[in-house]
């Protein structure tokens, strides 16, 4: 995990909603697209962003 890049508490909590076993690789991918795009701050808008490309 980058610690460049932080999370907002609403963004963190919609993380907590994934089951366990696949948020580290949630986590990771948030995280990489933040770090290509220049995000420092994962807002639950990015997650949704994020999240939409993914499923």
């Amino acid at each position: 995990m980058s610690e460049s890049i932080k999370w907002t508490a609403d963004a963190e909590a919609k993380l907590k909603e994934i089951p366990f076993f696949v948020r580290p690789f949630a986590r990771k991918k948030i995280e990489t697209y933040a770090e290509e795009n220049s995000i420092s701050l994962i807002t639950l808008e990015i997650y949704e962003d994020v999240k939409k490309q993914f499923n």
